[in-house]
């Protein structure tokens, strides 16, 4: 959001000296005052270039040395989830309030120096306020003219006005200095922060391999057109819907369908962009590319989905606009009844404004603290909307759930024993990576298993492997697997198969010298410490739901094990977002907690929304909030510093509301002017710094 449309302007109103000296107009006084003398104009530009070159210089030692003083930890962290630099360098708005700051210093430092002087006044201070209040003075003409409503900015114009026209150019300089940094600070806890949604495939190859003229060769991927055929090996994502022509693979798809086990598929079968070959190697004719996509369709929701948090102002600016029509009121009276700087003094009273720079101040703070501790909160609103939430929604797989299973069980048949069965497979999947090879390999560890050497090891892409042991012919796979293999798999192992997979799990068999000899059972791993964060939401007096894509029976065992009271299941994606604007229509505020593809418009539609470090770029740029360390851990100590918020902002508005008060108070009972009003406004100003420096006073203490 830039400067101009939070005060309801174009963004082209308030340019800058240096954009305005790039005009027409800026070019044609340049060249009037240059007429005759063929010098002048490169002069001229030698001067514009300086003044250019200056500017670029102090954008850049703000940004190096001034900005991090705001939060490097945070700013770290927001580089991290980007992973470039450039998408949150420094706005133009954010430049211009850079320049601003700068120009009001030099006001309050030469109205300091010069006392009454009447030249540098005229030449220096007066022409740079006039400057730094060209955005005001247009916001208020606007609201008064085209809106027709009085409010805040009318009285901060009045104010500033008023100021400098009676010669309080010290003062009008640092109320300047205040209000910029203000806005300085709202840029750094929302703004910068607020990160442009993604396009999905963004986590696309910049090149990928098509099939031409039966030839494998390598295009850019904007090339590829519906009808063309690529190639997708284990380890790569899927840039596209299609249909697989060949080969078969085992393919990952639970951030776009929430699934929690990979599914295998083969000739014929349908495959979706943004999910992942595990295992395998297929070709597959295009359907739809880019935005066609399924998950561009996704994103494209996503994108288009009006946002709560952009319908939310901050407190602050509702009561000083609800003010704005009783302030002016008594600054009339005062006009009347005594002097014109008495009614200044009314305006400049600031009732509630302090809160404008302590409310930032304090959230950036709190912002600051929630990093130190792991947690990147990118939206400062989301931490006061967090303090009312009574509702949290958990995506089950990748969320509740790792995407790494654990061996459940190992079935035997055919008189083999577990040890055996276990030691083999792992034997043979020892050289993968996929999570189902680690889960068996990590079982066999676990167990303190000896793993037999392998003389030979040939992987049937997407199906399975075929190893020698002991010289024996190991089969590791599927059931389709073991079919190709002309391996028998009898009807109560299909039927044990069938209950795994109704349970959310999913299976390996294994076979020696051509008999089934075993079943090896992976089930999803809870995260380790999902209990306990569930357990201290729940004294929080939170509502806590699961919200899944698998079958009943999996999502009910979870949420019974986690002591978690309801739960969706079967839930597809484009119904989750339905199910949060359901909660919300009931009267709840609902945070909602997510990981991937699936999730992104479910986190756009709650109050409050995050994720994990690590989950998909879609679901991390979409989330407000993201625990950095990739786990639930830190969840407890978020909801604690939203309440610790809540309770210093409360403290901060009762600072700024009543000295504004007193000052109306004493204008018309004790006379007091222009100083006298400055001196009680910075007076509750800093009380009101220091209620916001608070919590890292606290912090250090406990250190």
């Amino acid at each position: 959001m830039n400067l101009s449309a939070k005060i309801g302007l174009p963004r082209s109103n308030g340019k800058t000296l240096i954009q305005v000296l790039s005009t027409p107009l800026g070019a044609g006084l340049a060249h009037q005052a240059t007429v005759g003398r063929l010098s002048r104009p490169s002069v001229w530009s030698g001067i514009k270039q300086a003044i250019i070159t200056l500017d670029n210089e102090y954008q850049r030692l703000v940004k190096q040395h001034v900005d991090p003083l705001f939060g490097a930890s945070r700013l770290q962290q927001m580089q991290e989830i980007a992973g470039d630099e450039e998408r949150i360098s420094v706005s133009n708005d954010e430049k211009s309030l850079n320049r601003y700051i700068a120009t009001s210093l030099i006001i309050s430092g030469t109205a300091l120096v010069a006392g009454k002087a009447v030249v540098p006044i005229l030449l220096i201070c007066f022409p740079l306020a006039m400057y730094n209040s060209v955005v005001l003075l247009q916001s208020a003409y606007h609201s008064l003219v085209y809106e027709r409503q009085l409010n805040d900015s009318v009285v901060a114009c009045f104010a500033v006005l008023g100021t400098f026209l009676g010669g309080f150019y010290f003062v009008g300089g640092l109320g300047q200095t205040i209000f910029f940094i203000s806005q300085k600070l709202i840029f750094i806890s929302e703004d910068r922060s607020r990160q442009k949604l993604v396009n999905v495939f963004g986590q696309q190859p910049r090149l990928v391999w098509a099939l031409v003229d039966g030839v494998e060769v390598e295009i850019p991927f904007e090339q590829i057109q519906a009808g063309d055929r690529v190639i997708i090996s284990a380890g790569q994502m899927i840039p596209v819907d299609g249909t697989i022509q060949s080969g078969h693979a085992s393919i990952d798809q639970h951030r776009l369908t929430g699934e929690s086990q990979p599914v295998e598929k083969a000739t014929g079968e349908r495959v979706l962009a943004a999910t992942v070959v595990l295992a395998g190697k297929i070709y597959v004719e295009v359907e739809k590319a880019g935005r066609e996509t399924v998950a561009a369709y996704i994103g494209d929701i996503l994108n288009n989905t009006a946002s709560y948090q952009m319908d939310i102002d901050f407190k602050a600016m509702k009561l000083a606009d609800s003010l704005a029509t009783p302030t002016m009121l008594a600054a009339g009276l005062a006009w009347l009844w005594m002097t014109f700087e008495s009614a200044v003094a009314v305006t400049n009273a600031g009732i509630g404004c302090n809160i404008r720079l302590t409310g930032p101040m304090s959230m950036l703070n709190y912002l600051n603290l929630a990093s130190e501790q792991g947690i990147l909160v990118k939206d400062g609103r989301s931490l006061e909307l967090l303090s009312s939430v009574d509702t949290i929604i958990f995506d089950k797989t990748g969320t509740l759930t790792l995407d790494q299973p654990h061996v459940a069980r190992v079935h035997t048949f055919n008189g083999a024993d577990e040890a055996t069965i276990l030691a083999y497979a792992a034997a043979a999947e020892d050289r993968h990576t996929h999570p189902i090879a680690r889960a068996v390999v990590n079982a066999a560890k676990a167990r303190g298993l000896t793993l037999p050497t392998i003389g030979d090891a040939r992987y049937e892409v997407g199906y399975g492997i075929k190893a020698w042991i002991n010289n024996q012919l190991i089969r590791v796979g599927s059931d389709r697997f073991m079919l190709l293999e002309t391996v028998e798999v009898p009807d109560s192992v299909q039927t044990l198969q069938a209950n795994c997979h109704a349970q959310g799990n999913s299976v390996v068999m294994v076979a020696i010298d051509g008999n089934l000899v075993g079943a090896i059972e992976l089930e999803p791993t809870i995260r380790p410490e999902a209990k306990s964060v569930v357990q201290a939401l729940y004294q929080r007096n939170i509502e806590i739901y699961i919200i899944s894509g698998d079958q009943e029976e999996p999502t009910h065992r979870l949420a019974r094990d986690l002591g978690i009271h309801h739960y969706f299941a079967n839930t597809l994606p484009e119904d989750k977002a339905k199910h949060v604007e359901r909660l919300q229509a009931e009267g709840r505020n609902v945070c909602f907690v997510g990981d991937g593809i699936n999730d992104s418009i479910a986190l756009k539609k709650a109050q409050v929304s995050i994720s994990l470090r690590g989950a998909t770029t879609v679901a991390t740029d979409t989330a407000q909030i993201v625990l950095m360390d990739a786990t639930l851990e830190q969840l407890p100590a978020l909801f604690e510093l939203a309440k610790q918020f809540d309770i210093n902002m409360k403290t901060g508005f009762a600072i700024a509301i009543i000295p504004g008060l007193f000052i109306v108070g004493g204008v018309f009972f004790a006379h007091l002017g222009v100083l006298g009003a400055a001196l009680i406004y910075d007076a509750s100003l800093l009380a009101g710094v220091g209620v916001a420096m608070l919590p890292l006073l606290q912090n250090k203490s406990t250190k």
